[in-house]
């Protein structure tokens, strides 16, 4: 069995990891494949972290023990117990590898069951995932480019060798594009991405012309060197092919999505201002008075689709949206780019070129 030093065979195998730091560490930073069960919760770690300043590490431990302890100590031990049974091939892990974790493994086995842990901790694991991202990132890339709605997306998700970004952030890139998922933190967007290039260790990568940002997510500056420098394949296809695609996206799927989770009226309260506050966010860039005619049309679609159950009427916006704002501005970013373009064609000829 791997001792636990082999951190990318762990990354890649998707290996389960028992978590036991304190929530907020968790979510700043975390693993795929973690479950946080944690020795301490937040309160219980901020005391034990004051006494450890002010009375030495031998008093803090103390601390830890009276507040851990009785059925408190028990319901933790049982959780443990019980994912160490359900997955006999996994590991503690804590921050560095030290005190908690050795303390998760040490009242488990009081139990019966022998655990391992990381060595070095999620510290380890993170250094890791940095420096197989940097490395993983130096493979030729080919970015897939084209005005929204053109299915890049879809190209990349679809390829052997793709690596969705968006979907890893949890978001599409646009200011209409927050998902159901609320995003990662940034550490555990990366960690994401690190254990996605891990598992596919393709000989090179496909990945869609993203800027910087996505959603409130960054690249690491590693893989945004890199796209910058590679080629790109763009995909143009017919403006109405276009809005069919974003009408399926952004008012089939999203308007099924919002319903699913929080029911009928709550869902079409959210979906109706998840679609405002898409506009609302870029409205200095459209001009206000432009601005208010969208958000109209855009009242008036909603209308339309609450009576009908058509979302056919959201084009009376959305058409004017891509022509005046989005199409622009990326054909703008785009031009800056045109030396690294290689190929252009509809989604069918892209997908084609790619497979060749």
């Amino acid at each position: 069995m791997n001792d636990g030093t082999d951190y990318r065979a762990i990354l890649a195998n998707d290996t389960p990891l028992i978590d036991v730091r304190a929530p907020v560490e968790f979510a700043q930073g975390a693993m795929p494949a973690a479950l946080n069960l944690p020795l301490m919760n937040d309160t219980e770690r901020a005391a034990v972290g004051t006494c450890y300043k002010r009375h030495g590490p031998e008093t803090a431990l103390a601390l830890g023990h009276r507040l851990v302890n009785g059925e408190t100590r028990q319901q933790r031990i049982h959780a443990w117990r019980e994912i160490c049974l359900a997955n006999p091939h996994g590991y503690f892990c804590c921050a560095r590898g030290g005190q908690r974790s050795h303390i998760a493994q040490a009242w488990v086995k009081e139990t019966g069951i022998d655990y391992p842990l990381i060595a070095g901790g999620y510290k380890a694991l993170r250094q890791a995932a940095i420096q197989a991202t940097n490395e993983q990132v130096q493979k030729p890339m080919v970015l897939i480019g084209g005005c929204t709605g053109s299915g890049k997306t879809l190209l990349v998700k679809h390829h052997p060798d793709g690596i969705d970004l968006e979907g890893l952030a949890h978001h599409r890139g646009s200011s209409f594009g927050r998902t159901l998922q609320p995003q990662l933190s940034q550490a555990t967007f990366e960690n994401h991405l690190a254990v996605d290039l891990l598992k596919k260790d393709a000989a090179r990568w496909v990945l869609e012309d993203e800027g910087r940002m996505i959603g409130s997510n960054h690249l690491p500056e590693c893989l945004r060197e890199r796209m910058a420098q590679s080629m790109i394949a763009v995909v143009e296809d017919p403006f109405e092919v276009r809005l069919e695609r974003l009408r399926e996206e952004y008012f089939e799927r999203m308007w099924h999505d919002f319903a699913a989770a929080f029911g009928e009226d709550a869902g079409w309260q959210e979906y109706g201002e998840y679609l405002h506050h898409g506009l609302f966010a870029i409205r200095r860039r459209l001009g206000l008075q432009r601005f208010a005619e969208l958000t109209a049309w855009l009242d008036s679609a909603l209308i339309e689709q609450r009576r009908t159950g058509s979302t056919e009427a959201h084009y009376a916006w959305l058409a004017p949206l891509l022509n005046d704002y989005y199409d622009p501005m990326y054909r703008y970013q785009l031009e800056k780019k045109a030396d690294k373009i290689v190929y252009r064609g509809t989604f069918n000829n892209v997908a084609a070129w790619l497979a060749a």
